[in-house]
């Protein structure tokens, strides 16, 4: 017995993209990871910053150096509608049909 699973969608990885940064790129790889605007995070961020006294401010060297970097050439994150190969659907079953009745010829 042949079991087919769905294809799944590349899991969401935590990562600085390369192109997308203003400083080391952990915002926007927040951004990218939680599917909101990486100025969003940013701005939280600051205000983090401003509320705390800095404190918040501490976590963004140390994200910078745990979160890998982007390889080059990777899809930006959410991946455009159509990047991941798309699994074509098996053929529909198909009823045979009865071969053609000729009348009889006298």
């Amino acid at each position: 017995m042949t079991t087919t699973t769905a294809p799944q969608a590349p899991y969401k990885q935590l990562r600085r993209p390369t192109h997308d940064r203003m400083v080391a790129g952990v915002a926007s790889g927040l951004g990218r990871y939680f599917a909101v605007d990486p100025t969003l995070v940013r701005v939280v961020f600051a205000v983090g910053g401003l509320l705390t006294g800095g404190l918040v401010l501490l976590a963004y060297p140390i994200m910078w150096f745990l979160m890998p970097e982007e390889p080059p050439g990777a899809p930006a994150w959410p991946h455009p509608a159509g990047a991941a190969p798309q699994p074509t659907p098996p053929p529909a079953p198909t009823t045979p049909t009865p071969p053609p009745t000729v009348p009889p010829t006298a």
